[in-house]
């Protein structure tokens, strides 16, 4: 059994490859994810990118 890793992606960047990563470890398309992560952070008020700034730092690049 193939144990996933969750990383920053180079290929599916925009930023910091956040949503790109998060995107190949669930198996869904990049664009997905980063509608999904705008809509999160349109309802938590801006609190989302507390956390994406902090992915930056925790999850290692690809």
């Amino acid at each position: 059994m193939e144990q996933k890793k969750l990383y920053r992606s180079r290929t599916n960047s925009m930023i910091a490859g956040i949503c790109g990563g998060l995107a190949e470890y669930f198996g869904i398309d990049p664009t997905i994810m980063r509608l999904l992560y705008l809509l999160v952070t349109f309802f938590t008020a801006g609190t989302a990118l507390i956390f994406y700034f902090i992915a930056i730092f925790i999850i290692p690049q690809e």
